[in-house]
């Protein structure tokens, strides 16, 4: 890919690393119910089943030992998530397993990270409607379902929300507690900011109908997790004391701990 002036763009280049991971095994999965809506999904009947606390527990433990492995301290890790209730009662149990207070700006309720709204029309309905959507996300990812949010509206959030912390911190370990398709996006998102850093300005610019935006966001379902997944996205990042690049391991593992199974799969975004 090239740029207008012939010359190959700049990878995006951040500043923290980050790992995802999508909310433990839910009420509403357990029941098959859709749940969108910021005012439904923050209700307390909407949290976490029980498989999903011990979900959350393995993934706090299995973060905590990927830290350790890479010689990145707990005292860098904040934990910025979705202010659902699903994803609120994931995050403390992490909290709790790293030693982290619950209450203070290390851990924070982001707006913007919040589920994809599907729209009235698909609120309290099946889990099997969501084929219907991912279909139309194929076909027209600035498309929303009526009443609802576009891939490229989702994406478009996401964005800002990555640009606003990378301008709160710097060489910290962000942990992202999010939802299914908005984690699906934030990854189609970073995968274009491989290639181009100016992907990101293009997403919240809402040029949407440009054929690498839509290209990359339509493909957004290749990046899902399961409830309880813990993923490392592995990014180019900038070595800010020897001021070069580096970039890490892609190994992929699933350990057991505790008799819950967890996953990390870093994400190889960019590689040097």
């Amino acid at each position: 890919m090239e740029d207008s002036s012939g010359s190959s763009p700049s990878p995006a280049i951040l500043r923290n690393r980050y790992w995802i991971l999508r909310h433990g095994r839910s009420v509403p999965n357990e029941r098959g119910l859709i749940v969108s809506s910021l005012e439904k999904g923050t209700k307390p009947e909407y949290g976490l089943a029980p498989p999903g606390f011990e979900q959350a527990r393995a993934a706090g433990e299995l973060l905590r030992k990927e830290l350790e492995e890479i010689g990145v301290p707990v005292d860098s890790v904040k934990i910025r998530y979705s202010p659902f209730s699903r994803t609120t009662e994931t995050a403390r149990v992490v909290a709790g397993v790293l030693g982290i207070r619950f209450v203070g700006p290390r851990c924070e309720a982001v707006t913007g990270l919040r589920e994809r709204y599907f729209g009235p029309s698909y609120e309290l309905l099946s889990h099997d409607k969501y084929a219907e959507v991912w279909a139309a996300d194929e076909a027209h990812p600035y498309m929303a379902p009526e009443g609802g949010e576009s891939v490229t509206d989702v994406a478009n959030r996401l964005s800002d929300v990555l640009s606003f912390t990378e301008k709160e911190f710097h060489s910290s370990a962000i942990l992202i507690v999010s939802h299914g398709d908005p984690l699906q996006i934030f990854q189609a998102v970073l995968s274009g900011a491989k290639e181009n850093s100016s992907f990101l300005d293009d997403v919240r610019d809402l040029k949407v109908k440009g054929t690498t935006v839509a290209s990359v966001l339509s493909q957004h379902c290749k990046f899902a997790l399961a409830t309880g997944e813990l993923r490392r996205l592995i990014l180019l990042q900038l070595d800010w004391d020897l001021n070069t690049y580096r970039s890490h391991g892609s190994a992929i593992r699933t350990r057991v701990l505790r008799g819950q199974t967890a996953v990390i799969k870093p994400l190889v975004l960019w590689s040097r």
